[in-house]
């Protein structure tokens, strides 16, 4: 849906801002709202009551709160940011602000809370602005880019400085105007926000049905009406009758693990390819050209380079258990914390055995042996010995055909759908924008 300009517009005698609608008025945000009020606001409390708490993780990306921490006035009047229901909060620090950390703030037990100190509060003046209308605004890029562009420190403690909110320059409608705006938006962002659920369902859904699809082919096989017998295995079941029941190390011609020593030392700007945890995704080795060794280190190393066919295991870390095969492009790759698997290719292709891997099964399996609550890890030791599921060799052929085929069209209608959410999210970044700043007159579709 396009939506119209304003009937007449003026020069804002903002450089970036442009024209803005002939009636709306230009002001600082100092003359709107009360910056980080005073927290001697709540004196008047008891210091045993109980008020709402917020540190960073409970302000949410999408301006929703998790109310669900209190603290005594007493232990946190001290050391924490004030604010009290209708405030508006931003976080100041990156990447929370670019990511448009902030909210309204509402449903605060007595009314009152207090929060991390990488909040900067602000109070709507109630003649000049309102909650909503100020929170649409401080969301919307035409303020976040500004605020980002202003930002001191460095690395991971940058901050928007409380001037630059006091300070920033803007063009203001009227209050009923605010209001009829905010409503506006909050209704399309909550249509394009369902629209997104929708796809992100969607996506779920996909995944749902590749991994059912690999699942039931590697470990049932093509042919429905195939007879079956036991496996042996209680979360197998059954498997076809014509397939074999082996330990890995039966038809493994190697099981290894790359260099598993610390790497900063051994890294070099270019050289020979070394793939890591981080690049094994969806069953592939997506290598983003990030770390090299030395020919020389890889050489002496040489138990690790990688070869076609070759099926990676990450050993440690949260990705542990996640596959990667060795196509013809990562030949020659050295590796760090991963486990190396070749297998003899008149038994199990590669292939074959990393769907396998990736399967419901696999995946299980793998996760059965793993050691580390807090930091899971896989042993070479205890990966040779699972049991798999052996079709004959022409069959693995069959099989992953079928797995390839499908898998393809999973992934190019889950392609699809993230391009529906990214232009949504757009779109829906753009509507805030050219509301907040008058470059569409919404004011007759709230009715």
């Amino acid at each position: 849906m396009s939506f119209p300009r304003y009937p007449e517009y003026k020069d804002s005698g903002i450089e970036w801002l442009g024209e803005v609608p002939e009636h709306w008025e230009v002001k600082r945000l100092r003359f709107v709202a009360q910056l980080n009020p005073s927290k001697s606001e709540a004196a008047k409390l008891d210091r045993e009551t109980e008020v709402s708490f917020l540190p960073m993780e409970a302000v949410g990306d999408d301006g929703s709160l998790n109310l669900d921490r209190t603290r005594s006035i007493g232990d946190v009047e001290t050391g924490y940011t004030y604010f009290r229901e209708g405030d508006v909060t931003i976080a100041k620090i990156t990447p929370c602000f670019e990511n448009g950390k902030g909210a309204v703030m509402r449903g605060l037990l007595e009314g009152v809370g207090f929060g991390t100190t990488e909040l900067i509060v602000a109070r709507p003046l109630p003649s000049e602005t309102t909650s909503d209308y100020l929170h649409w605004l401080f969301i919307s890029t035409t303020f976040r880019k500004r605020g980002e562009a202003s930002m001191y420190g460095a690395g991971g403690q940058k901050r928007v400085p409380d001037d630059f909110v006091r300070n920033f320059e803007i063009a203001f409608p009227a209050i009923q105007e605010q209001q009829t705006i905010a409503a506006f938006l909050d209704r399309e962002t909550a249509k394009i926000d369902e629209l997104i659920a929708e796809q992100q369902r969607l996506i779920e859904l996909l995944k749902e049905k590749r991994q059912a699809v690999i699942s039931h082919a590697v470990t049932k096989g093509l042919n429905p009406d195939a007879p079956m017998k036991d496996s042996g295995i209680a979360w197998l079941g059954e498997v076809p009758a014509h397939w074999e029941v082996r330990k890995l190390n039966s038809f493994s011609t190697k099981i290894t693990n790359g260099y598993v020593g610390p790497t900063r030392d051994i890294l070099v700007e270019d050289g020979v390819p070394y793939a890591q945890a981080t690049h094994i995704k969806g069953g592939k080795i997506l290598f983003d050209g990030a770390y090299f060794v030395t020919r020389e280190w890889s050489e002496a190393h040489a138990k690790s380079i990688l070869s076609l066919g070759d099926v990676l295991i990450v050993q440690t870390g949260a990705g542990t258990g996640d596959i990667g095969l060795v196509s013809e492009n990562e030949i020659g790759f050295n590796c760090h914390a991963l486990i190396i698997v070749s297998v003899d290719n008149t038994v199990m292709y590669g292939e074959f055995l990393a769907a396998l891997l990736q399967s419901t099964y696999g995946r299980e399996t793998l996760s059965s042996i793993q050691t580390g609550a807090m930091h899971p890890h896989l042993n070479c030791g205890e990966v040779k010995f699972i049991i798999l599921p052996v079709p004959p060799i022409e069959e693995q052929t069959l099989i992953v055909h079928q797995i390839s085929s499908c898998i393809s069209q999973y992934d190019s209608l889950t392609e699809e759908a993230i391009k529906a959410i990214d232009l949504l999210k757009e779109r829906r970044t753009t509507l805030i924008s050219a509301a907040v700043t008058g470059k569409i007159d919404v004011r007759g579709f709230c009715a």
